[in-house]
């Protein structure tokens, strides 16, 4: 019944160097994350992108996201103060070559098949003229609903293009048809189609896919922050959501490396692939990398480890009762970074992170001295887009040998991470020469 995205045509020359105006449609599903990569891929073949977002979908990403990355304002509410545009929803439409939301919601295809416009989206889909592309994603009992397949044949009856979703686990756990087709197929088909509209037939990829130079390596990387016991009930923690420690992880086994991930506390979800150990002090994250680093070619302290911890927790809760002040007593946990530098094995590379709130740099290059490390990705958490549970980074990438580092200005932290990985490639290959 809908157009399928596997085996999706690839962008044409002539896409890559029209400049089209795609009107990236964002609503409020978990999938909505993975607008920024299709955003990312039709940036890279030269589309202009501008963003539409529901106020669910705030929810599930900022959009300073996508205003830092597509340089453009980022329209959620017809009336809010700060919208340099009066009547945006006639002039974003009118302007667009194509429309394409991504993920496309059971609510959102309800209204645009009903018509109706109750927000800046829906509304700017009634007034478009352009194609529109829609990408579903939403759970198995509601994607088989037959309202909603009502819904689609109403849509597809109006001339709207799908990306139908594949089969997969869904963020509810369960396993069916409703998972978020893969980004570089929602953008394949999003250029196959501005080119078809613009009479192009020449094929070329979108994206060459990554070269597998990790191919042999085994990479051990810490990930999130741990958390130090005040008493049974409290602790001392950090705000490491663990996204960056992911992503290297993710674009590693991209690109053929065999990765085990050692796991304090997270909120992003960790790659399917990698082989996962939790460890939630300072303590059992240390224990768990002197048992794994052996067998490790890369070890990437990506970790926000807690430099102390209470040196004598309570074995029962503290009470407030009597108490105005609370002191504590807190003694070093395990410089991990340190002591994997220290004992590294022949032909082991060790790179770590320096998250920094003033002389970014300069107290980065002292860490790469100092632990006599291969690598160090320092960031200034202070700069927007840049500091902890963001889904971008802005960072100085400094190399053992070299006399000044790389700095990478506000990007995707997946791509941060092949920036990374093509560092510790380069490394790898000049130790074999």
């Amino acid at each position: 019944m809908l157009e399928s995205s596997h085996g999706a045509q690839k962008m044409s020359e002539d896409a890559a160097g029209n400049g089209w105006k795609v009107g990236l449609g964002v609503s409020g599903g978990i999938a909505a994350y993975k607008a920024i990569e299709v955003m990312r891929l039709l940036q890279k073949a030269g589309c202009d992108v501008h963003v539409a977002m529901t106020q669910h979908a705030t929810s599930f990403v900022a959009p300073l996201t996508f205003r830092a990355l597509s340089g453009h304002y980022v329209l959620v509410d017809d009336y809010d103060p700060s919208n340099p545009d009066p009547i945006a929803h006639v002039n974003f439409s009118q302007g667009i070559d194509l429309l394409l939301i991504v993920p496309a919601t059971a609510n959102i295809l309800a209204k645009f098949a009903n018509g109706i416009a109750d927000d800046f989206l829906t509304s700017t889909y009634l007034a478009s003229t352009a194609p529109v592309l829609v990408a579903p994603a939403m759970n198995t009992s509601m994607w088989e609903h037959p309202s909603t397949q009502r819904n689609i044949l109403a849509l597809i009856e109006n001339g709207v293009h799908f990306v139908e979703p594949v089969k997969g686990e869904l963020a509810c756990r369960t396993v069916g048809t409703g998972k978020l087709e893969d980004v570089e197929n929602i953008a394949n088909q999003a250029l196959a189609l501005l080119a078809k509209l613009g009479g192009s037939s020449a094929e070329v990829p979108l994206d060459e896919p990554p070269e597998r130079d990790l191919a042999g390596e085994r990479l051990l990387i810490t990930v999130g922050g741990t958390r130090e016991a005040i008493d049974p009930v409290r602790f001392i923690s950090n705000r490491s959501s663990g996204k960056m420690g992911f992503a290297l992880a993710e674009k590693a086994l991209e690109r053929g490396a065999e990765v085990t991930i050692v796991a304090g506390t997270t909120t992003a979800e960790p790659p399917s692939g990698a082989r996962l150990i939790s460890a939630h002090s300072a303590d059992e994250m240390f224990a768990a990398v002197k048992k794994e680093v052996g067998s490790a070619t890369v070890f990437v302290g990506a970790a926000a480890v807690s430099d102390y911890r209470p040196k004598e927790p309570a074995a029962t809760k503290i009470k407030k009762e009597g108490r105005d002040h609370l002191t504590l007593e807190l003694k070093k946990t395990p410089d991990i970074l340190s002591h994997v530098s220290e004992n590294r094995h022949a032909g082991l590379i060790v790179a770590g992170f320096a998250a920094e709130t003033e002389s970014v740099v300069e107290y980065a290059k002292k860490k790469l001295e100092n632990k006599k490390l291969d690598l160090v990705v320092a960031n200034d958490i202070t700069k927007q887009g840049a500091g902890f549970n963001t889904d971008t980074n802005i960072a100085t990438i400094l190399v053992a040998g070299r006399e000044a580092g790389t700095s990478h200005p506000l990007m995707l932290k997946t791509e941060l991470a092949n920036r990374i990985l093509d560092e510790i490639a380069v490394i790898r290959r000049e130790r074999k020469a």
